[in-house]
């Protein structure tokens, strides 16, 4: 099997949302989710660069790290020479207090060498969330665009009020502006699990699997509206080929005929 069938690809995940971009501007060229969906675009973009970016070993940051290790082991090492030789060193206690020390020293060197070694990823961590943080903040901005798309009263009318959304879509315009909005949500999610591809940090993971919850999330309240309008559309194309229409009885043509032979009529 292919490689390239077991990693998310980034351009595909571009050409996906480019294509999505080109369809809603064809069946919505006025609509808000169009300019939604060129900024969906333009983050899918920036995500292949941002996690290519993220996944680069940092090599400034990692000779400065080298360098800050190196000349604390180097003053320790000055220090050491410097103390002075006690014939009661092998003291017990003595001993014990200079073991006790030294025990200290060494973890305060390793607790600093740990932080300072977490420095690239503690930065490509923030560079990652931050990112992820678009990516939720975009899923809620489609949720709120498709927020007031509700089938029932377009199917089942109603009196407005000053305060309702205008309803201009039809029930075909709606079904599909409330399609793209579920796509729009799976590539969001897609989009964002990109940034940890290359980079599998933990908290990073934990991030893209929240946003994979919320657009799930948000995509079964978007198909419960598709499937009320898909019944409300069957149940309204059954009650109008349950209604037959008996058309008129044919005048005899003449009241000869008419008395002479019964006629025949079909209903």
């Amino acid at each position: 099997m292919p490689k390239r069938f077991r990693s998310l690809q980034p351009e595909m995940v571009i050409e996906t949302v480019e294509q999505l971009e080109r369809r809603i501007a064809e069946r919505f060229p006025d609509a808000n989710l169009r300019q939604v969906a060129a900024e969906l675009t333009t983050m899918a973009r920036e995500a292949a660069d941002r996690a290519q970016h993220i996944s680069r070993p940092n090599i400034p940051m990692r000779l400065v790290q080298w360098l800050l290790v190196i000349c604390g082991l180097g003053l320790v090492a000055w220090f050491a020479r410097k103390v002075e030789r006690s014939k009661d060193i092998f003291n017990l206690a003595d001993f014990a207090q200079t073991m006790d020390g030294l025990i200290s020293c060494l973890a305060a060197i390793g607790a600093v060498s740990l932080f300072v070694f977490s420095w690239e990823l503690r930065l490509k961590r923030r560079l990652t969330l931050n990112a992820l943080h678009e990516l939720r903040s975009m899923a809620h901005i489609v949720d709120m665009h498709q927020l007031t798309k509700d089938p029932e009263p377009l199917l089942l009318g109603g009196p407005s009020t000053p305060s309702s959304p205008e309803r201009t879509l039809s029930p075909f315009e709606l079904g599909r502006y409330l399609d793209y909005s579920s796509e729009m949500l799976s590539m969001i999610s897609k989009t964002a699990a990109i940034y940890v591809q290359e980079f599998p940090d933990a908290v990073a993971l934990d991030a893209v699997d929240e946003i994979t919850s919320l657009t799930n999330g948000l995509t079964r309240n978007i198909w419960q509206k598709i499937m009320l309008l898909d019944r409300m559309q069957a149940a309204l194309e059954t009650s109008a080929d349950n209604i037959t229409i008996t058309p008129p009885l044919a005048p005899p043509e003449n009241s000869s005929s008419s008395l002479s032979a019964p006629s025949s009529v079909q209903t």
